[in-house]
Formats: structure tokens, C-alpha cells, sequence
């Protein structure tokens, strides 16, 4: 229910961007699926959903901001609109809070991955990137050589590109 309410509040916040609104629900279920499948605990997955719920809550901010939603922009206005957002939450620990803030922040940085939540935000956005940005075979290859790991991901990614 909360991941539920988390997803009514991000519609909420990106109101009349459909395109931004149903990115971060392919990026949600996407992560989803691969965190079940890689059999990750409960506690991550939850990390995990709220962060790919979460990943771009820095992009409006950035545009107001800066004109510009690079991403890392994206990385460095997001977390402080993720933590007033997941302050009204109580279920969410301060310890949780911070591994998605942590996440948000970096979910554009590709070197020094650490953990597998962090692995798995990284897969998912790109898998919905790829066919967004429609991206040609060769770069889809070379990102996924480079960056994923995880068995599910790279599953995903070959089948649904035909790779």
C-alpha cells in the first residue's frame, strides 16, 4: 500500500508530464521483476522500489533551476525532493531514506557501483532508456557489456531487443 501511495504522490508531482509519469513506471516494474528474480532481500526490494519510483524526482527541479535536466543535475536536486517527500511516510526508516536519497543521486553515475539495489536502478532505467532514446544496437550492446551484471537484467535486455 505504501509503494501505492508513493506512486500517486510522483504522479501527483510530475502532473501533466505523462511521458516523465509513465517513465518511472516502467523503470518501477522493470526493477521489480529483476529484484524478485535475483531473489534480493525484502528490505532491498523495498529500497529498490521506492528509489525506481523515485529516480528522476530531480528532473523538474533541475529544469526550473538550471534550464536543464542533465543528469547530474537530476542527481544533485534530487534527494532533498525525494526526503521532504518520503518524510510523510512513517513506515520508511531514516536508514531507508537515505539508501534511496543515496541511489537518487547517483542513479546517473556508472563507476563505483556499490550494492545490488544500486546495480539493479542502473539496469532498469537503462532498459527503458534503450527503447526511449531509441538507441542503436551497437550502444545497446556496449552498455550492457559494461554495466550489467545481473542474470535478469541481461535477460530483459537481449530478449527485448533481440540481442
Amino acid at each position: 500500500m505504501l509503494v501505492e501511495e508513493l506512486i500517486l504522490k510522483m504522479v501527483e508531482f510530475d502532473k501533466g508530464d505523462p511521458k516523465r509519469i509513465q517513465h518511472f513506471m516502467k523503470v518501477y516494474e522493470f526493477a521489480h521483476i529483476i529484484g524478485v528474480k535475483e531473489n534480493i532481500d525484502e528490505n532491498t526490494l523495498f529500497i529498490l522500489d521506492i528509489a525506481s519510483i523515485m529516480h528522476d524526482i530531480g528532473i523538474h527541479p533541475a529544469e526550473v533551476k538550471y534550464g536543464s535536466a542533465n543528469g547530474k543535475l537530476q542527481e544533485q536536486e534530487g534527494p532533498a525532493y525525494a526526503r521532504e517527500m518520503l518524510a510523510e511516510f512513517q513506515e520508511i526508516s531514516p536508514e531507508q531514506i537515505e539508501r534511496v536519497c543515496y541511489l537518487i543521486g547517483h542513479h546517473h553515475t556508472y563507476e563505483n557501483v556499490e550494492g545490488i539495489d544500486y546495480r539493479i536502478l542502473l539496469e532498469a532505467d537503462f532498459l527503458v532508456n534503450a527503447l526511449e532514446d531509441n538507441l542503436n544496437r551497437d550502444a545497446i550492446i556496449q552498455f550492457r557489456d559494461k554495466i550489467f551484471e545481473t542474470q535478469t537484467g541481461v535477460y530483459l535486455l537481449n530478449t527485448m531487443f533481440g540481442l
